[in-house]
């Protein structure tokens, strides 16, 4: 018999639901303390993107992303989360405003992580210069609160991945988590295609996209830190331990990464699959590894994934 939903804990609750189907609403509340959300700029306000009525696009009242302040595991933390469901989370000139505001009182006061549901698909084309120009500001916001001793963390599972100026945002912060659904890159599977062709990048080959961009190769690749099931509860957990790993921040680390990224190079540039890279790290089966339940995934992965804790 199913137990009644009053007796249904919080983390039973979060356990049982699904990061990449959740609203960013849903994905805060049982990722967070009970009862400790409070939003910042809510959607009472109505701060809505003064561009999407020229071109009869519907608005929404917070302009697709969420971000205040709450508690995790009791400790105080600044939050922002896309909503990738309205216009597939793009930045736009409001959209962009909110976050960097939240990394810039984050930065002033200088001990509050911050953490960063990130599901988009890129910049709003109908808001251009506006959406390029807040990727920048937030960018640099994000660069400023981590060399004041702040730690971002992003957390990325949601519908639209991580593209566009979000995966340059995701590659500033401190650490990132990801689920096999969550998908980073700058370029789109359709961007490739339109600009380079079709015998580049198929876009329609989900096999493809999934294992070049997706959640299991960017662990492998040590570009992202910790690898999630997609259940909110399993974020939760992945925020915890990001945030006791991520260390402080400085030129040290700027050219550990730089090298970081020169040896990917060295060792994987003449790769042309995600499937050689596998096989290049010295993964016997790599061609199962799609298949591979997140728990053996995960196991794999703290054995032989790279870290990107130097940057």
């Amino acid at each position: 018999m199913t137990a009644p939903l009053k007796d249904i804990t919080p983390a039973e609750r979060a356990r049982g639901t699904s990061f990449y189907e959740a609203s960013a609403r849903t994905r805060l509340e049982l990722l967070l303390d009970v009862g400790s959300l409070v939003e910042f700029i809510g959607p009472e306000q109505r701060e809505v993107s003064p561009h999407l009525k020229i071109f009869d696009l519907p608005e929404q009242f917070d302009d697709g992303i969420v971000v205040g302040h709450g508690r995790l595991d009791g400790s105080p933390v600044f939050f922002a989360a896309q909503e990738g469901r309205f216009m597939g989370g793009a930045f736009g000139e409001v959209h962009g405003a909110k976050l960097t505001g939240l990394l810039r009182a984050a930065r002033q006061i200088g001990s509050i992580p911050v953490l960063i549901l990130l599901d988009t698909g890129g910049v709003r084309l109908q808001e251009a210069n506006a959406g390029e120009l807040a990727i920048a500001e937030i960018m640099r916001a994000v660069m400023e609160a981590r060399a004041a001793g702040v730690k971002v963390i992003g957390l990325i599972g949601g519908r639209s991945g991580c593209y566009g100026g979000g995966g340059l945002i995701a590659g500033c912060c401190s650490a990132l988590a990801v689920s096999e659904p969550g998908r980073i890159a700058v370029s789109g599977p359709e961007v490739i295609e339109t600009n380079r062709g079709v015998e580049e990048f198929d876009s329609r080959d989900r096999a493809l996209v999934w294992r070049t961009m997706g959640g299991k190769h960017r662990r492998l690749l040590g570009a992202a830190d910790v690898f999630a099931d997609d259940t909110v509860q399993d974020f939760r957990e992945a925020a915890l331990e990001l945030l006791a790993l991520a260390g402080s921040f400085g030129l040290d680390r700027l050219k550990a990464e730089q090298q970081r990224l020169a040896d990917r190079l060295r060792s994987f540039g003449a790769c042309g699959d995600a499937v050689d890279i596998w096989t290049v790290e010295g993964i016997a089966d790599a061609q199962a590894i799609p298949e591979l339940p997140a728990d053996q995934f995960i196991a794999l992965a703290n054995r032989i994934g790279r870290t990107r804790r130097d940057a």
